[in-house]
Formats: structure tokens, C-alpha cells, sequence
């Protein structure tokens, strides 16, 4: 795909995305574009799905308000409220931790820029450029699992990690189209190009796609 190709597939998703009611707006609707929230939701969403991710952080927030609340909370009730998403006990210490370090090298306040968020207890790249768009408005590009999918089945890169991926589209992709990429593609795989039977009868850009393409051939 070239990048000509993909500013039209973008423009297209743009327009489809609010028929696909994907999971990731369900999720997206408890952030509200707060930083405590984003990055929260955002840690908490990493290897679980967004509807499991939704209802834990709907829990969580009646419970905690802010940090000064993640830091004055039992570890073993926080455990319970994030079960069951992913690794929940490990990202229990991580919140207690985030809350310590937010508060005491931060001044309390979620840092704004690349740096300062991985410098954060299991922060990594996703999360971090994540939280950089919907928190504080800045063009980066999450690349979790999907984006990276999608990315190397449109033949717009080819690339073996979600880090090598992110590195080769802020080389190819306009900045502008930064800030909804992820977004995007994230509603998009969990509804359409899925990892395992995508919907491509059913897929509204699929005349761009190399992967559709080549199964129309086999």
C-alpha cells in the first residue's frame, strides 16, 4: 500500500468508524481526555480485551479519584477491583508505584511528553504514545497488536515488532494522520480485519489491500 493509498483508506475509516461500535469506545468514554484516567485505562488495558478493560475501569473510578486515592488504597483491595484484567496483581504494584512516582519526582502530575511517561512504572512505548494523544493533544502512534497486524497485512511496512513498526510509520505516514491512527485501526481489527478470519467480504477498503488481493489469487 502506498502512502497516497493509505490517506484514502484513512479518510474511509474516518467515515466508517462510527458504525463499527467497537470496543474501543467503550473504553475511550471512562478516559474523558483526563491524564490520571488515560494513563490508568491505558496501563490497565494492555493484554485484555477493551470490554473487560471498560467495566474494571468503571470499578475503579467510583473507588479512586486520583492519585493521592491509588496511593491511599489497600494493595489487596485494588487487586480485587482490577481482576479480572490481565496480570492484575502485577498492575496493582505498577498503579501503587505510578501514584508514588507521579507524586514525588512529578509534582503530582501525569508528565507530558515521551520521556517523563517512560520513565513510569510499566510504561512502555503503546501506552506512553497512547496517552500522549488523548491526554495532552499530541500527535504520536500507539502501536499495540492490531496496528501492527494490520500494517504489515496492507504491505505498508514489514517489520517483526510493534516498535519497529511505530518507528517505520513515523517515517512513512504524515504527521497529521498520527493522532486517529490508532484509534482507527484498533476499532478496525476488533471488528473487521480480525487476526484470525478477517470480514474481508464485508471490509470497506478492501480494493487497497495486498492481503485481500493475494487471497483473491489463491
Amino acid at each position: 500500500m502506498k502512502v497516497e493509498e493509505l490517506k484514502k483508506v484513512i479518510e474511509i475509516l474516518r467515515e466508517e468508524y462510527p458504525k463499527l461500535k467497537a470496543p474501543i469506545e467503550k473504553l475511550k468514554a471512562h478516559k474523558k481526555g483526563d491524564p490520571f484516567r488515560a494513563l490508568v485505562c491505558t496501563l490497565l488495558s494492555t493484554r485484555t480485551k477493551d470490554e473487560t478493560t471498560a467495566e474494571v475501569c468503571q470499578r475503579l473510578f467510583e473507588r479512586v479519584k486520583n492519585w493521592e486515592d491509588l496511593l491511599a488504597i489497600d494493595l489487596k483491595e485494588l487487586e480485587r477491583l482490577l481482576y479480572p484484567v490481565g496480570f492484575y496483581k502485577n498492575k496493582a504494584r505498577y498503579l501503587k508505584e505510578l501514584a508514588r512516582q507521579i507524586k514525588e519526582e512529578f509534582g503530582g502530575e501525569v508528565p507530558s511528553d515521551l520521556e517523563g511517561l517512560l520513565k513510569l512504572k510499566g510504561v512502555g512505548r503503546k501506552v506512553a504514545n497512547i496517552v500522549l494523544v488523548e491526554a495532552f493533544g499530541k500527535p504520536a502512534i500507539g502501536v499495540d497488536t492490531h496496528v501492527h497486524r494490520i500494517c504489515n497485512r496492507w504491505k505498508l511496512v514489514n517489520t517483526k515488532t510493534p516498535e519497529e513498526t511505530e518507528k517505520a510509520l513515523t517515517q512513512i505516514l504524515p504527521q497529521e494522520y498520527w493522532m486517529d491512527f490508532n484509534r482507527l485501526l484498533v476499532a478496525f481489527g476488533q471488528t473487521i480485519c480480525k487476526p484470525q478470519k478477517p470480514r474481508c467480504d464485508v471490509c470497506p477498503i478492501r480494493d487497497f489491500c495486498n492481503f485481500f488481493k493475494l487471497s483473491q489469487t489463491s
